[in-house]
């Protein structure tokens, strides 16, 4: 991806890339968009280093690098792959931490594959991997600083757990399990195994409190933007309702196995973006 094309989706459970991005942001004004397919494109990037299959120690080498580029950009000396991202820092006041966040989410990944982890560092990393990329786009989008942050909080996190739950089978194929070990263990499953949890009869009752939890977010993310101009939370509103519908057809289709995958019809899509583009 580059930073003037307009990319391809990424699959990475941490960033919410996909035609539900690209049509939220199409309908912002030329500055906003051009600044917010930077943000996306840089999570592209590293995101796609997190998921290739080339040693860690190159994936944590190529992540430094990222990690030196930002610091360069900051500096006033950008290297040429983020050269054009200096009029948005300086437009809408990005902040270093939150693209040094979102390095620090994949290299959660990079590390090692993430296993059962504990509920503080599962809200860590949707803090570091889907939060920090709303820090990032509510300044974009205008938003007064603590609302901005407050929403970015609750969506990047409604956003991210609704995802883990989609994912599920995808993740378990690739060696990853991000369900936290607290709800396994509550619900009896002692495995770590990812196959082996995604199979478990028990399953259900982990994922149902992640299904509370995501909605108590979209609530509290709703509260944010309903306070707000229309114009201002229009791009995470559709992203939300997006979203927001893709939980409904979880919580219809059910978490027992087998699972059929769950994916928003092109028609909801468009009644979405209808009812919320138009301010």
């Amino acid at each position: 991806m580059t930073v003037h094309a307009t990319p391809e989706p990424a699959a990475h459970q941490g960033v919410a890339l996909g035609s539900s991005f690209y049509a939220a942001m199409r309908i912002l004004p030329r500055p906003q968009r051009e600044a917010m397919f930077q943000v996306y494109s840089f999570c592209r990037f590293v995101d796609d280093i997190a998921d290739s299959d080339r040693p860690r120690e190159v994936r944590v080498a190529e992540l430094q690098q990222w990690r030196d580029d930002i610091a360069a950009l900051y500096r006033g000396a950008p290297s040429p792959r983020l050269a054009d991202y200096q009029e948005s820092l300086r437009t809408f006041g990005l902040k270093r931490e939150d693209f040094e966040a979102i390095i620090d989410g994949m290299e959660m990944d990079v590390d090692a594959d993430i296993r059962a982890p504990d509920e503080a560092t599962l809200d860590l990393y949707c803090d570091r991997v889907a939060s920090a990329v709303g820090r990032l786009s509510v300044r974009i989008f205008g938003l007064p600083e603590g609302d901005g942050i407050e929403l970015s909080h609750h969506l990047g996190r409604a956003l991210q757990l609704t995802n883990i739950l989609r994912d599920i089978d995808e993740d378990a194929g690739i060696g990853r399990l991000y369900l936290p070990s607290e709800l396994l263990h509550k619900a009896g499953i002692t495995a770590t195994d990812p196959r082996v949890v995604a199979a478990h009869p028990a399953l259900p009752n982990v994922c149902a409190p992640l299904v509370e939890r995501a909605l108590s977010h979209f609530a509290a993310a709703d509260k944010v933007m309903n306070r707000n101009p229309r114009r201002l939370v229009k791009a995470p509103r559709i992203m939300g309702k997006y979203y927001y519908a893709i939980l409904q057809l979880l919580i219809a289709r059910g978490f027992a196995a087998p699972r059929a995958p769950v994916k928003l019809g092109k028609a909801s899509k468009i009644a979405i973006l209808l009812q919320y583009a138009i301010v």
